[in-house]
């Protein structure tokens, strides 16, 4: 029981062999459904930024699948439909915010909830995964997404009619290869010879403005890559799967257990000493006890130990899940003195990385905010957060502390989108210069994104003149250069931002 409490999965966990062709209920309209959801990833990803596209395409997934399976898909589906909620949550914040790091994971935990959602919605409930099945079984359902399609198309698709045929169509491609060289050299001398006719043999060659021959194949090749892409996840998702074959539709197999009672309670209890004379001095300077060393600044003292105490919190979280591993309890007495020396670590380190808290506060107080330590300070909270239900978990469903850990990364980078950063960087940094604080104003101007405008914009109404209120307004100008892409690229932050440029004399 106590040896699952780390949640790790076996050496085989989420991995499986090569997997069989499924054979789909409706496979005409899996297969059109797959073909036109690739015509509209060419569509909405024409251009090197993403907005409004992003979200669509994922809406458009999510509304195939839910079209294809119907209402038995959907019962089964069901335990694990909450995965669509931080899935279209975090879609949608690649279409509001515009800071490129946060953009970036966004759009990876929204590609990582995908192909869980696509792995669970037949079968399994994704909190009966360990710690490390989670990318074991993003992984897998990738690359069984990737090696499905042919196998489908080949089960789903009568190809003897079209091999009939071949033969019969073999001397016309004979001919039209031996034609390809003669028709180039006698249109290249014709080009040459008469002008009126280069024209029209432009106009052939070229099907708009910004639309060439090559254009249009590597538009059909994205096309139909995508919507192989496409048919590998609805296949993967709607098929049929055998109880128990895969990670998900059983609990973790616990670990063979090979440390004993005695040599894991000396490690845990010499670790807590340790932590709580540590802890001790932290508490004593939280709460204004004891005071720093003479010629020791609080931000040298926040520079000196904050990342050392964030190793520690991390390193201690892992300890527990590995001890709890392997750790033979071979009574009730046994498994509550772990559990409780245990749960004494976990407490103290969440003095430390109170601690840690402290010091980068007083460290952004004397310097100011950066995007490296804000997302520091946010991910110190979440950690603290996992620590905690560690320590419920010691006591109640070890094997579930792994969905609780998931769920500490999503509500991580969901408190950075609702936190907004550069919004966040910009007014703390602004409010600090008020004061009489030096502000950086280059990183202010080239480090901030669109999503920081408004910030900008309003300390620039306050503070119209002067050397930073020139800078901003060149800085806000560029927000009004158009993003290629077309409307599958609006960006809701990069419109507000353009929308606080029309006042300004700005050279359009």
């Amino acid at each position: 029981m106590t040896t699952a409490a780390s949640g790790f999965p076996s050496d085989t966990a989420g991995v499986s062999p090569a997997p069989a062709v499924p054979r789909l209920r409706r496979p005409r309209a899996t297969l059109l459904a797959a073909l036109g959801l690739g015509v509209c990833a060419e569509v909405l990803f024409d251009g090197p930024a993403l907005g409004v596209s992003f979200p669509l395409f994922i809406v458009l997934l999510v509304s195939a699948l839910l079209a294809l399976g119907g209402r038995e898909s959907w019962q089964r589906a069901r335990p694990n439909s909450w995965l669509l909620v931080p899935l279209l949550f975090f879609s949608g914040m690649v279409f509001v915010r515009a800071n490129p790091f946060l953009t970036t994971l966004n759009v990876l935990a929204s590609g990582f909830l995908l192909l869980l959602v696509m792995h669970f919605w037949a079968a399994g409930r994704v909190e009966r995964l360990g710690l490390w099945s989670y990318p074991f079984t993003v992984f897998g359902t990738f690359f069984r997404a990737a090696l499905l399609p042919p196998g489908v198309l080949r089960a789903e698709v009568d190809l003897s009619s079209a091999r009939a045929q071949v033969p019969k169509l073999m001397p016309v491609l004979r001919g039209a290869l031996l034609a390809v060289p003669v028709l180039f050299i006698f249109t290249a001398l014709l080009v040459s010879a008469d002008a009126v006719f280069e024209e029209a043999v432009g106009r052939v060659l070229s099907f708009g403005s910004d639309l060439t021959f090559l254009d249009t194949l590597w538009r059909a090749v994205f096309a139909g890559g995508s919507a192989f892409g496409v048919l590998g996840l609805l296949a993967h998702a709607l098929r049929r799967r055998r109880h128990g074959s895969e990670a998900g539709e059983t609990e973790v197999t616990p670990a063979v257990p090979r440390l004993g009672f005695t040599e894991a309670l000396t490690l845990v209890g010499l670790v807590d000493l340790l932590f709580l004379g540590f802890a001790g001095i932290q508490l004593a300077f939280l709460f204004g006890a004891a005071h720093l060393p003479s010629g020791l600044t609080y931000s040298e003292y926040a520079r000196r130990g904050f990342f050392e105490l964030l190793t520690v919190s991390v390193m201690t979280l892992g300890l527990s899940l590995a001890l709890a591993r392997w750790t033979r309890l071979r009574s009730q007495g046994q498994l509550t003195a772990f559990r409780a020396s245990c749960t004494a670590m976990v407490g103290l380190v969440l003095v430390i990385l109170a601690s840690a808290v402290k010091r980068m506060a007083l460290y952004e107080s004397a310097y100011g905010y950066t995007h490296l330590r804000v997302y520091t300070h946010v991910f110190m909270v979440a950690l603290a957060g996992v620590l905690v239900w560690r320590a419920v978990t010691l006591w109640w469903r070890p094997e579930r502390f792994a969905i609780g850990a998931f769920v500490g990364a999503l509500g991580f980078l969901a408190a950075l989108n609702v936190l907004n950063p550069d919004a966040f960087i910009a007014r703390g940094n602004l409010e600090r210069s008020v004061e009489g604080s030096t502000l950086d104003e280059s990183y202010m101007l080239q480090s901030l994104s669109e999503d920081a405008a408004p910030e900008l914009a309003a300390h620039l109404a306050r503070s119209p003149e002067g050397t930073f209120a020139t800078n901003i307004r060149s800085r806000f100008c560029r927000f009004t250069e158009p993003m290629p892409g077309g409307w599958p690229a609006f960006h809701l932050a990069r419109h507000r931002a353009s929308e606080l440029v029309r006042p300004l004399p700005c050279q359009y």
